[in-house]
């Protein structure tokens, strides 16, 4: 996947900056933070990797999410649909759009829909700019671990207000970057304060972050209720 061309016009485009590109990062900047290289679908196997739950809690990241049965909710960068499937569990009477830009993910998550006989699973295509599952009609999104490789941040902030109902969530998932013992290379990590900088640009308010998972931030913000 390539992320390196722009095609955006007026205040889109001045939101970001290019330089020399860092060894884990595309040499394209936002709010002074480089955007990281992407990990592609070889990478489904680390996702999958059996000690990730005991690694990193997933159990606890799911169940903390607090999600309703009947909830509409985005599993945004899903990739091989990790937390997809846990959350679909959660909630039966609602729904889980499984939102990539790799058809080679989403090529493993239709895989495990016909596999796990699941109903409740919708494959979205995305686009580095954007996703389409309605306006003003999802309750919660989450994203875990891929925001920081988002080549085109604001626009996909902006794509997730618009998404999301009012007063609904975004669960943002980070590995900490204030926490030099968090054995991830330093492009894949983000400080609260520069998450809560580039989300509070999309309108999207900061409610409160939680610090109950081993390695990473548990982030909620949400949009207005009016």
């Amino acid at each position: 996947m390539c992320f390196l061309q722009d095609s955006l016009s007026g205040n889109e485009s001045n939101a970001y900056s290019f330089d020399e590109a860092s060894p884990d990062g595309i040499g394209k900047y936002y709010m002074g933070r480089e955007i990281s290289k992407v990990m592609g679908h070889l990478g489904a196997g680390w996702l999958e990797r059996p000690q990730r739950e005991r690694e990193e809690r997933t159990d606890l990241l799911v169940e903390n999410l607090n999600l309703q049965h009947s909830d509409q909710v985005v599993d945004l960068g899903a990739g091989s649909g990790y937390f997809t499937f846990r959350i679909a569990q959660k909630i039966p009477e609602g729904k889980v759009y499984a939102v990539d830009i790799s058809k080679e993910m989403l090529g493993i998550v239709r895989a495990k829909i016909k596999k796990l006989d699941v109903e409740n699973v919708t494959p979205v295509h995305g686009t580095v700019t954007d996703f389409d599952v309605g306006s003003g009609t999802i309750d919660s999104i989450l994203v875990v671990d891929a925001y920081h490789e988002f080549s085109h941040p604001l626009e996909m902030g902006k794509s997730i207000f618009e998404a999301l109902k009012p007063g609904g969530q975004l669960v943002l998932i980070e590995y900490r970057l204030e926490d030099p013992l968090v054995p991830i290379k330093r492009l894949h990590k983000m400080s609260q304060k520069q998450a809560i900088k580039e989300l509070s640009a999309t309108g999207l308010q900061w409610v409160k972050t939680l610090e109950f998972l081993p390695q990473q931030h548990f982030m909620i913000f949400q949009k207005p209720k009016s």
